[in-house]
């Protein structure tokens, strides 16, 4: 008898190994087949080959009755049928347990987009602040630019070595989910804050960790304050706290800059395919999203100007 549990760690390492998914994603699908594992243990259905549709309609509606929410439950229901085809095509089911599960609609809601007025506010602030020469203070100038201009997930920004700038020609080399390799741009401003962090705090950061070992240091772009690669959640800290101190900007974190950028290139005429391509979306559905951003605030707009609104 193969274990659920054994079926789902094959599933892991099919999914790291072959389809080459991202550690993000593979720890999400891990997370939803982990609780879906723990809710059939607890019920002494452990057998995969038992496994059955019924089993997966009750653990989303225990998901339900819990007040996951729709997004989570549609990711789930995707989860559930990408298993199912896999148990299938393993030959560890007769049939395909998930062939009939229907997808829970997440209900999507619009990302959060700042204001070009909250953008230029927050990036002159970050700017003059960093004219101070505090270390710390230059390196956030330099994140928040580039996570504007390059429309970077957090991921992607804390993943960044040195080499993978290109200053001269205003570009950078990003490797985002599914490891596909892209080449953003930047402008002027970016490259600036970039400039001034490489030369005057980048090695003023390393140096507060000489003891600290080659692996956390290595070629990171971007040093935190004790001296080693900066993580996801300094960066979120970092730009929380900056967002906090403009008035009437949402709360939120790093990635409302990537849904501001991708907003205000369309905005500004740039076609869906371009900004596709620099978000590094495999599809472009996923990046239509923004349209209906433009179009909400189109009628916003409109709503406040029209004399016939």
């Amino acid at each position: 008898m193969i274990t659920l549990a054994q079926a789902v760690e094959a599933f892991t390492v099919w999914n790291r190994d072959v389809r080459r998914l991202s550690n993000n994603t593979i720890r999400a699908y891990g997370s939803a087949l982990g609780d879906f594992t723990a809710q059939c243990r607890a019920q002494v259905r452990d057998d995969v080959a038992a496994l059955c549709l019924d089993d997966l309609r009750d653990w989303l509606w225990q998901g339900q009755q819990r007040g996951l929410a729709r997004s989570t439950l549609a990711h789930r229901s995707a989860v559930a049928r990408s298993f199912g085809r896999w148990l299938y095509e393993q030959q560890l089911v007769e049939t395909d347990p998930a062939a009939r599960l229907q997808a829970a609609r997440s209900g999507r809601t619009l990302p959060v987009v700042h204001s070009r007025a909250t953008m230029r506010r927050l990036l002159d602030d970050a700017g003059a602040a960093a004219q101070t020469g505090e270390p710390t203070l230059v390196r956030d100038w330099a994140i928040f630019e580039l996570l504007y201009a390059s429309a970077l997930r957090v991921s992607e920004l804390t993943g960044l070595s040195v080499d993978d700038l290109d200053l001269d020609r205003r570009t950078v080399r990003v490797i985002g989910k599914g490891d596909r390799e892209r080449v953003a741009p930047f402008g002027e401003d970016a490259g600036r804050a970039l400039q001034q962090y490489l030369v005057q705090a980048r090695g003023q950061l390393m140096a507060r960790a000489d003891h600290a070992l080659p692996q956390h240091r290595g070629h990171a772009l971007f040093i935190g304050d004790t001296g080693t690669a900066m993580g996801a959640r300094s960066v979120r800290r970092v730009v929380t706290d900056a967002l906090a101190a403009q008035p009437g900007a949402r709360e939120a974190g790093p990635h409302s800059f990537r849904h501001t950028a991708a907003t205000h290139m369309l905005d500004g005429g740039a076609d869906l395919r371009t900004v596709q391509e620099m978000l590094g979306h495999a599809s472009i559905g996923t990046t239509q999203i923004y349209t209906h951003v433009s179009s909400a605030q189109l009628a916003s707009a409109y709503l406040q100007a029209h004399p016939r609104a």
